[in-house]
C-alpha cells in the first residue's frame, strides 16, 4: 500500500516544483524618457536576465520627460505590486522613492534604481555602502575630470564652456556644480544655459552662441531627448557639442569619454538577479561603472569646425567617420 502510494505523491511533488519553477518573476520598469542611452540601459538589463534563465514578466513605463506622468507612473507601479521595482534615470527614480515612501507596508517592493547620477544629492539613499529601505542601484557618476580634460585637449581654442542642462535634473545640476569647481584649477570659464523641457532646448542651445567656445551637455534626460536640435546649433554655428554619454556620439556630438550604457544595464541586471534570488537590496551596495569608453564623430567634428586630433583618435574606443 505505501509503494502505491510514492509514486502518486511524488508526481504531485514534481508537478509543484515545475509549477513553482515555472513561475514568471514580475518586474515594473520606469523610464523617465526615450533615448538611445536609457533604451540601452533597458535592453542590456532585459538582456542579462534572459542570459541568465530568469523567466521575467515586464511591465515598462516611459514618462516622456514628464515630471507629473513620471509621478503618476510611480504611483501606478507600486500598485502593480511587481516582485521588483526598477527605475531608469534620476526623475523616475526620485518619484518612485516617494511613492514607497507613501504606500502601505503591504505595497513596498525592493527597488533597484540604474543610471542615477548622484544617488545621495538624488535623496535615493543616505550612504553609497550601506543603503537602507529596500533600495540599492547602479550609478552613473562621470569622473568628470578626465572628461573635461579630453574636451580641453580636443582643441586650444576652447576656453570658455557652455553647460547647457535642466536644472530640475538632480543629476545635472550635481555634474556641473562638479564642473563648475574644476574650472578654476584646469583654467577655463563656465557660461550655463538651461531647459526646463524639450521644446526650450534648441533656443537654450542657441543662446550660447557667440559665448562659448564648445558646449558640454551631462547626462541629462531633457536635453538628450532633444540632441538634434543641439546639433543643429552646432553644425549652424560651427559651435563644437561635446556629450556626457557615447550613444550621443553617434547622433552627431563632437566626442564623449562615457559609458557604454548597455553595459550600465547589463550590470544592473547582475543586481536584479541577486534580489530576485532572495537578497535584501540593503545588503547590495550601490554600484558604480568604472569602464571609460572615448567615442568620436569625425564627420560631425568638422561640420562643427574642428579636426579631430590624432592623440586622441588614437585612444578612441569608437571614431564615426
Amino acid at each position: 500500500m505505501i509503494k502505491k502510494l510514492i509514486l502518486p505523491a511524488l508526481l504531485v511533488l514534481g508537478l509543484m516544483v515545475q509549477v513553482i519553477t515555472a513561475q514568471s518573476a514580475t518586474i515594473s520598469v520606469s523610464q523617465f524618457v526615450e533615448h538611445p542611452a536609457l533604451d540601452a540601459v533597458l535592453k542590456g538589463f532585459q538582456d542579462y536576465l534572459a542570459e541568465k534563465g530568469v523567466d521575467v514578466k515586464y511591465t515598462v513605463h516611459n514618462a516622456q520627460a514628464n515630471m507629473g506622468t513620471a509621478t503618476q507612473i510611480a504611483q501606478q507601479m507600486v500598485g502593480e505590486k511587481a516582485d521588483l521595482l526598477v527605475a531608469i534615470a534620476t526623475p523616475s527614480a526620485q518619484t518612485c522613492v516617494q511613492a514607497l515612501s507613501k504606500a502601505p507596508a503591504e505595497l513596498k517592493r525592493p527597488f533597484l534604481f540604474t543610471a542615477v547620477t548622484d544617488p545621495v544629492a538624488a535623496g535615493l539613499v543616505k550612504d553609497l555602502q550601506k543603503p537602507t529601505g529596500g533600495i540599492t542601484g547602479v550609478s552613473d557618476l562621470l569622473p568628470v575630470e578626465e572628461h573635461i580634460k579630453m574636451v580641453l585637449a580636443y582643441s586650444d581654442t576652447i576656453k570658455t564652456i557652455g553647460l547647457l542642462f535642466n536644472a530640475g535634473e538632480a543629476n545635472s545640476k550635481a555634474t556641473v556644480a562638479s564642473i563648475e569647481a574644476l574650472s578654476g584649477k584646469l583654467g577655463f570659464k563656465v557660461v550655463e544655459a538651461t531647459a526646463s523641457k524639450t521644446a526650450d532646448v534648441y533656443q537654450a542651445a542657441k543662446s550660447l552662441v557667440g559665448k562659448v567656445d564648445a558646449v558640454f551637455i551631462p547626462t541629462d534626460n531633457t536635453i538628450i531627448s532633444a540632441l538634434e536640435s543641439v546639433i543643429k546649433v552646432g553644425v549652424q554655428n560651427k559651435l563644437p557639442i561635446f556629450a556626457a554619454d557615447v550613444d550621443s556620439v553617434k547622433r552627431g556630438a563632437v566626442a564623449a569619454m562615457g559609458f557604454d550604457y548597455y553595459k550600465h544595464g547589463y550590470q544592473t541586471g547582475a543586481m536584479a538577479e541577486k534580489i530576485l534570488g532572495g537578497m535584501a537590496p540593503e545588503d547590495i551596495p550601490v554600484e558604480f561603472q568604472k569602464d571609460l569608453q572615448l567615442h568620436i564623430n569625425a564627420n560631425f567634428s568638422k561640420q562643427m569646425g574642428l579636426i579631430p586630433p590624432d592623440a586622441l583618435l588614437q585612444k578612441a574606443t569608437q571614431v564615426y567617420e
